[in-house]
């Protein structure tokens, strides 16, 4: 059962909840107002964080560190917010939350948007940000993906490109209620119609019109429920039972499974869209400390790494 505070979140979240759109998939700035309505209600900043403006590449984004941080362990995260919305700003305090769980540093990568950069912009961005790292001193063995929302779809679809590429694959991949799924075919997206506080099917329908463009919405490299997790890195996926993205979350699981790739997918009772954004839900802090313990665990500290060595 849910706790009352996320009972009391939730409730808050639908009595204030944005109205939705007109139909107009031209109408981006309303689409993005529904977007950063939701990442305005994040928790605050924690008061250690340290932000830093930084570049991998040519691809912008800022460095997230907390006291805790350790510089061998390194975040690659991926903002939510449809493709059409969100930066690094916007997500500041989930992210640093993250890297104090992890005792992580992260890089929050800036990539570009929609409808100004369409599919496949944003995961090429990705792909440079992590070559990036790659060639620049960090061993993939030092380096997890994580991401939220379509961010979280992203990391699973840079994971496919780093694949057939061929290069290094990271030591894993940690995503809290990924869009993995641009179709729209899971059966959570009307079975939680009515739950799900913070997301439409209209607003996702938009959003991926306009990050598509013309493009199939089954390309696995767009929803990446659609390709083969083989040789895919060990797996952590967190989300609630009352989103709409909810299948998402449990398809990714059977993804990995079918490939014989190790993963944990985690469906928390009763909890909406990115319910690790709240600093009041109970829910919120056992999700990250468990999303950390695993972060730690495929990176482990440097004098366990020798101890095993």
């Amino acid at each position: 059962m849910a706790s009352w505070q996320s009972a009391l979140f939730s409730r808050m979240n639908r009595m204030s909840r944005p109205r939705a759109t007109s139909g107009d998939v031209n109408d981006i700035e309303e689409l993005r107002r529904q977007f950063n309505y939701l990442a305005a209600r994040f928790a605050a900043v924690p008061r250690d964080a340290v932000f830093e403006a930084g570049q991998l590449g040519p691809v912008k984004g800022e460095w997230v560190r907390t006291d805790g941080s350790m510089s061998h362990r390194v975040i690659l995260y991926f903002h939510g917010g449809g493709y059409i919305s969100g930066s690094p700003e916007t997500h500041r305090a989930l992210v640093a939350r993250l890297c104090s769980a992890a005792g992580a540093t992260a890089f929050s990568v800036g990539y570009r948007l929609a409808p100004d950069f369409a599919f496949p912009a944003g995961l090429r961005d990705g792909i440079d940000a992590y070559r990036h790292l790659l060639q620049h001193g960090v061993s993939a063995s030092q380096v997890i993906l994580a991401g939220d929302g379509s961010g979280g779809g992203l990391v699973f679809a840079c994971l496919l490109a780093i694949r057939n590429a061929g290069l290094a694959m990271p030591a894993g991949v940690v995503a809290m209620s990924p869009w993995a799924d641009l179709s729209l075919s899971g059966m959570s997206m009307l079975q939680n119609a009515k739950k799900d506080a913070a997301l439409s099917w209209e607003l996702l329908f938009l959003s991926a019109r306009n990050y598509l463009k013309k493009q199939s919405p089954a390309d696995p490299y767009a929803s990446p429920i659609y390709a083969p997790f083989r040789d895919f890195p060990p797996i952590m996926v967190h989300a609630g039972s009352n989103e709409i993205l909810r299948d998402d979350a449990s398809r990714i699981g059977d993804r990995a499974a079918e490939a014989g790739i190790p993963v944990s997918v985690e469906i928390y009772d009763g909890m909406q869209h990115l319910f690790q954004a709240s600093a009041y839900v109970p829910e919120a802090k056992v999700s990250l400390q468990r999303l950390g313990q695993f972060i730690r665990q495929r990176v482990p500290d440097s004098s366990a790494r020798a101890a095993n060595a």
